[in-house]
């Protein structure tokens, strides 16, 4: 069973069942789940997407240059944490907000020192801004900051129940794989759960990736406890 564990929320799941935007009722099923784990003493950083307000390489053009899209990507991650912050302590879950990109007026600045704090007193900690510069993906920011605060594995929460040998959406025998080695999940050009940059760190610093199913109830608890669910990268 793992102790701290970083968990990464895309903006698309976060939508909901809108088309873009925040979803409370989604935010607070995810509430729900986290509560399991909080209570069974697992210390929990989440780091947020924004893909549900913007992403930084779909708004790249002839007009908008890669870095100021993904300045704009950072900025709706921060809208994410405030948003999501704020629904788990209205259900009773204590939790700060904490961000890569500088805004003091409307959330705290991210430090390793105030992490480890909130952690230590019992909150969740939500993390915004990605790794605060261009070109780098919030999975990518999911592994550094999970190393930076030493969590013991990443949690990759998406649509499906992990990696498969074929595309479950096409092939009705394709089969879930438990467990997969870090050179397997490079290598393999069909596995695009997570970015290569990511996994390629977490391979660098032996540092488990669980990819596992968001929606279905106990799936974080089953994640963190028993590796039941998704597969397992490492």
């Amino acid at each position: 069973m793992y102790r701290r564990v970083l968990l990464k929320i895309s903006g698309e799941q976060l939508q909901g069942q809108f088309d873009g935007g925040f979803d409370v009722e989604r935010a607070n099923w995810i509430a729900a789940e986290l509560r399991q784990v909080q209570q069974d003493g697992v210390q929990v950083v989440v780091m947020v997407g924004g893909g549900n307000y913007a992403r930084g390489a779909q708004l790249e053009n002839e007009h908008i240059p890669r870095v100021t899209a993904d300045s704009v990507g950072m900025l709706a991650t921060v809208m994410n944490a405030l948003a999501f912050t704020s629904v788990l302590n209205s259900v009773g879950l204590p939790a700060r907000a904490l961000s890569n990109v500088v805004a003091d007026q409307i959330i705290d600045q991210f430090t390793h020192r105030r992490a480890l704090s909130h952690l230590e007193k019992g909150r969740i900690v939500v993390v915004a801004g990605g790794i605060g510069r261009p070109y780098l993906t919030t999975d990518t920011a999911a592994v550094s900051l999970c190393l930076e605060l030493d969590c013991e594995a990443v949690l990759k929460a998406t649509k499906v129940d992990g990696v498969f040998n074929k595309d479950p959406h096409v092939h009705a025998d394709a089969e879930r794989l438990e467990k997969i080695s870090y050179d397997e999940a490079l290598a393999n050009a069909d596995i695009a759960v997570m970015d290569k940059a990511a996994l390629g760190l977490a391979m660098e610093h032996h540092t488990p990736v669980v990819i596992f199913e968001l929606l279905k109830d106990g799936n974080i608890a089953k994640a963190i406890t028993d590796g039941s669910v998704g597969t397992t990268v490492g």
